[in-house]
């Protein structure tokens, strides 16, 4: 039982929002949910979680930005450097000894994740024996993925991050500005496929080779957590790369024996069962 209004209220709203859009929240974390919620209720310049909830099933705009406040978009091309390193070194050479190879980015956000990794296999020769699948819950943040449009002002962090990530070439090779934008280049989304998808309530959609899913089970509580980690093992190959976040583990997981780690101080396991 909820212990109080304001948890009562949490409950009635993640629960409404759940029939009325298919959107389930039920298993994110608590705390966090709650810190997100709370955050919409102050943008929204709401008194309380019950008005908030009136506005977002019949205000399609306002559940627009609820779902972008309670959805986490923090991301960056090349995020966590080290990663793509090991990556690069360590998986590429693994991939190279496929034909053809399909990659899914789960919770691909705004898409800067499936782009850097579009980058670094087109830099390693291997794009064009892919697919790479990018998928994401939030419609809003899926738009701004498959426009490749990103603010100007960011391009110089992105740089680092794509140099301290072992890039090959001139990072403005893969972006025309324009204005305060950067145009992602039209050649780099000729083998990203982005969709929608669900991990809380869809199912597997393919068999890949790869699977990055970084920084998103962290805000989930550990029954959703499982049952990620089970629709992600029945989604990768024999002997394919699962990615997680720095924060993340398969500690505790349903598959934890399944995978043996790759590389040292990374997330990175294949799929050994």
């Amino acid at each position: 039982m909820p212990n109080n209004v304001e948890d009562l209220e949490i409950q009635l709203l993640i629960e409404a929002v759940y029939q009325h859009t298919g959107y389930d929240f039920r298993n994110y974390a608590p705390a966090s949910l709650r810190r997100r919620i709370l955050a919409a209720l102050q943008k929204e310049k709401l008194p309380t979680i019950s008005s908030l909830q009136d506005k977002v099933l019949h205000d399609r705009e306002c559940f627009q930005r609820f779902l972008d406040t309670i959805t986490v978009n923090v991301t960056a091309m090349f995020r966590d450097p080290h990663f793509h390193v090991a990556f690069r070194e360590k998986i590429v050479p693994l991939l190279r000894g496929q034909p053809f190879f399909r990659v899914w980015c789960a919770g691909c956000s705004t898409g800067e994740e499936a782009y850097s990794l579009a980058i670094l296999l087109e830099e390693e020769g291997l794009y064009d024996r892919c697919r790479i699948y990018a998928t994401e819950l939030n419609e809003g943040a899926l738009q701004k993925a498959k426009d490749g449009v990103f603010p100007l002002a960011v391009m110089a962090e992105y740089t680092s991050n794509y140099q301290k990530a072992g890039g090959k070439r001139d990072f403005s090779d893969y972006y025309t500005a324009a204005y305060d934008h950067a145009i992602i280049a039209g050649t780099l989304k000729r083998n990203l496929v982005f969709a929608q998808h669900n991990l809380v309530t869809d199912a597997s959609f393919n068999e890949f080779h790869a699977i990055l899913c970084r920084n998103v089970m962290i805000y989930f509580n550990t029954t959703l957590q499982a049952r990620v980690h089970n629709l992600l093992y029945d989604s990768l190959a024999q002997w394919g790369a699962l990615c997680l976040g720095d924060k993340e583990s398969l500690r505790f997981s349903p598959h934890e024996k399944d995978y043996e780690a790759v590389v040292e101080g990374e997330k990175i396991y294949r799929r050994i069962k």
